[in-house]
């Protein structure tokens, strides 16, 4: 099934047919999100607002799906994933830092409200992962004007050797998000 995170309504009923089909929700897990790198007054608001659409609101629009679910449940687990650009940011990447520090402070209320009747929510932060994420972030993207060669530039350029040597091997990954979701204390937010 596909799914655009975008849109509210296939967002809830991707949650109504998990339910129907396993009786139950019991982990969600918020994925959704993408970078790209452009100084912030070189890009486009379409393009920032897009982004910011994707990997904040797509982790909001997927969380009020199954929220109500888990809290008739009386049990269940959110995992959100953002990023190690959830605690620092740097030049090209305005868009993405945004939504990734959004989804922690977004996360962090919500499990406050959802403590009562049993529903966790945390906070996962990996590095690089060898996501092809970086790549796809970097390729083709928009020559920048000569003033944010420095910044932006060098950033890019920094990074350039990290595409596909990230330390982060993804099914290690999804294997200790199998292990935390079988774990009954976990913490509000895990660096990785």
């Amino acid at each position: 099934m596909l799914l655009d995170v975008t849109d509210e309504a296939q967002g809830r009923a991707t949650v109504r047919g998990a339910v129907e089909s396993f009786g139950r929700l019991d982990v969600l897990v918020n994925n959704a999100g993408y970078g790209h790198s452009h100084p912030f007054e070189e890009m486009p608001s379409e393009d920032f607002r897009k982004l910011v659409e994707a990997t904040f609101f797509g982790t909001v629009n997927l969380t009020r799906a199954a929220l109500p679910v888990l809290r008739r449940q009386r049990r269940g687990l959110i995992m959100q994933i953002s990023s190690i650009g959830g605690r620092f940011a740097g030049p090209g990447q305005a868009a993405y830092h945004a939504a990734k520090w959004a989804v922690g402070g977004f996360t962090d209320a919500v499990r406050a409200e959802a403590a009562p009747f049993g529903v966790h929510l945390m906070t996962l932060e990996p590095g690089a992962m060898r996501t092809g994420w970086g790549k796809r972030a970097y390729d083709n993207r928009p020559v920048i004007g000569p003033d944010y060669q420095a910044s932006v530039g060098a950033a890019q350029d920094q990074l350039e050797s990290l595409w596909g040597n990230e330390p982060i091997d993804p099914q290690r990954f999804a294997a200790l998000i199998v292990r935390l979701s079988r774990m009954e204390q976990l913490p509000s937010h895990l660096v990785i």
